[in-house]
């Protein structure tokens, strides 16, 4: 049996390598505009992917599922959650919501949101990711969503001092083609794109992406489609009691980061940090502790 915290393109990711080459042909196909590309009729899937329908059932249930209708309910499924807005998500959740306190409720899940992300986490595919982003050989770019963005604006804050070569990307994507002109071939990308998938990131990842730009990937459970971009993606779990999805897990991660990069150039990050001291002690912008009379 299926569970629901596995994603469909989770099975079919995880089972490519021992598909027969139809199947394979299929799952690329599945994968291409997913989950929409699997939600035709099973004929209509068959024919997109010029396979035959008894491979279309024969791979499904190869990844679990009783047959291509309980395959199909699962992508509904995935496809409700991923589209839901913050009024919907609310009115999903008031009906059955507990008589605890919300303060209570929502530690709750955050906790349990932070157990499950950092358990799926491998921790080689974080570090690759701190070296990929310290590495100061490359200039690196940040961009996030209407929500994310405040995310992306927090990263972006300290690499800023941690080191060189670092842009935050507009938020005006009619801007977007000048950042990645300026791109050279292994440069970073990192983005933060979560559910209700924004098409103007994607479109920016897919770009960067063919001009050699390496991407690091904040997204959420279910996985943003610029996954298929990515040479790294954090997949974290965002759900909570509430109209709005919850950023704490991504901020935890994003400041473990933080410390890893910082933490392996720290020599270098200190020169930087005493010039930047300096630099403030030059303007009004801390307040100046008052000297004893």
């Amino acid at each position: 049996m299926v569970t629901t915290a596995t994603t469909v393109s989770d099975l079919i990711t995880a089972g490519y390598d021992a598909m027969t080459r139809a199947e394979k042909q299929l799952a690329n196909s599945l994968l291409d505009n997913y989950p929409v590309s699997g939600l035709g009729s099973i004929t209509t899937v068959a024919e997109a992917a010029r396979v035959s329908t008894p491979t279309v059932v024969r791979m499904v249930q190869k990844l679990g599922f009783k047959g291509f209708t309980e395959f199909q309910s699962r992508l509904h499924q995935e496809l409700e959650e991923t589209i839901s807005n913050p009024i919907t998500k609310h009115e999903r959740m008031a009906p059955n919501a507990p008589g605890a306190h919300i303060l209570n409720r929502f530690a709750e899940a955050v906790m349990a949101n932070m157990r499950q992300s950092l358990g799926a986490l491998d921790p080689q595919d974080f570090d690759a990711a701190a070296r990929l982003i310290g590495d100061r050989k490359r200039s690196v770019y940040l961009a996030g969503g209407r929500i994310t963005g405040a995310i992306a604006e927090y990263f972006f804050t300290h690499l800023q001092v941690i080191r060189p070569g670092v842009a935050r990307i507009s938020s005006n994507a009619s801007s977007w083609p000048h950042y990645v002109l300026n791109m050279s071939r292994g440069d970073v990308l990192i983005l933060f794109d979560i559910r209700r998938y924004e098409s103007q990131l994607e479109a920016l990842a897919r770009t960067a992406a063919e001009h050699g730009a390496e991407i690091v990937l904040f997204t959420d459970q279910w996985g943003s489609p610029i996954v298929k971009h990515a040479r790294h993606s954090f997949r974290l779990n965002i759900e909570a009691p509430s109209a709005w999805d919850s950023s704490v897990v991504t901020l935890i991660v994003v400041e473990a980061l933080i410390e890893a990069i910082q933490g392996s150039h720290w020599e270098k990050t200190r020169e930087r940090m005493a010039m930047l001291e300096g630099l403030f002690e030059s303007t009004p912008l801390f307040r100046k502790p008052i000297s004893g009379r």
